[in-house]
């Protein structure tokens, strides 16, 4: 595989198991070494060691995005470690599926502060390093000769449109999509490129936790809800996490370097119908 990320240093948020652990070992793979962050302690060691394994060196960090005070201590540690930062992407993310009128402040809460607040402060934490590493002489001239930074989010096809069942869940994701934008343009100046991935329905733990809630939901069988979603694929199968993580790594390649502000639907095709 061509190593075009060689001599990067990438911060993954979730990258404990699913989408963000493929996403890392992708990154590492095109020569990135990468910090594992993830709430689950011991699968992000796991995951941090299976990278390791493999050739580029990762370490990895506990942390909980929904907790601002813990954001700065893993872009100080990566700094410490590595040197710098040069890509973030933000996976991190909880799910739920509950009808509007039975939502919970305490639901809505707990998604919001780990889906989008994590994200916005993680973009901000992470945005500002990246700025630092920017020569004075580019920050004097107003205007980057190259890409200073790369930074990928996690939205969704339920950010996209309203969703009865998924309330919070699809509020968080329209606001990722919202935050990228804002982010594209308040670090224009430096080259940070800053763009999000939309899935559909991708084999994770998260969406077998969503296909358990629409058959209890609904009292239908178990894989259901899935069967059922993909058939509304055009494409004719679900996304895997190699597949999300296939274009993240193009989005942190110099391949993206004038893509900047897009949220860019990796769905099989879902969005057309």
């Amino acid at each position: 595989m061509e190593q075009r990320l060689s001599g990067k240093v990438a911060i993954v948020t979730g990258s404990g198991q699913g989408i963000g652990k493929a996403v890392a070992l992708r990154l590492a793979r095109e020569g990135a070494a990468c910090v594992v962050a993830d709430i689950n302690e011991s699968k992000a060691e796991q995951a941090a060691e299976q990278i390791h394994a493999a050739g580029p060196r990762a370490i990895a960090q506990c942390i909980d995005v929904a907790n601002v005070a813990e954001i700065q201590p893993l872009v100080d540690r990566t700094v410490g470690e590595f040197g710098r930062v040069d890509i973030l992407v933000n996976v991190a993310g909880v799910a739920q599926t509950k009808p509007f009128l039975e939502l919970t402040q305490d639901d809505w809460d707990r998604i919001i502060d780990t889906n989008l607040k994590g994200t916005t402060f993680c973009i901000q934490a992470v945005g500002a390093q990246m700025i630092k590493q920017v020569p004075d002489e580019i920050k004097k001239a107003g205007k980057a000769d190259r890409s200073y930074g790369k930074i990928v989010n996690f939205s969704s096809i339920s950010g996209r449109r309203g969703r009865a069942l998924q309330v919070a869940y699809a509020a968080s994701k329209a606001g990722i999509i919202s935050v990228t934008q804002s982010a594209a343009l308040t670090f224009k100046a430096y080259n940070i490129n800053v763009n999000a991935i939309s899935p559909s329905v991708v084999h994770t733990p998260m969406w077998e936790q969503l296909d358990a809630d629409y058959a209890r939901v609904f009292g239908t069988a178990p894989g259901r809800f899935m069967e059922d979603f993909i058939a509304k694929i055009p494409l004719g199968r679900a996304g895997s996490p190699e597949d999300m993580a296939s274009a993240v790594a193009f989005l942190c390649s110099p391949d993206s370097d004038y893509i900047t502000g897009q949220t860019l639907n990796v769905d099989g095709g879902f969005e057309m119908n």
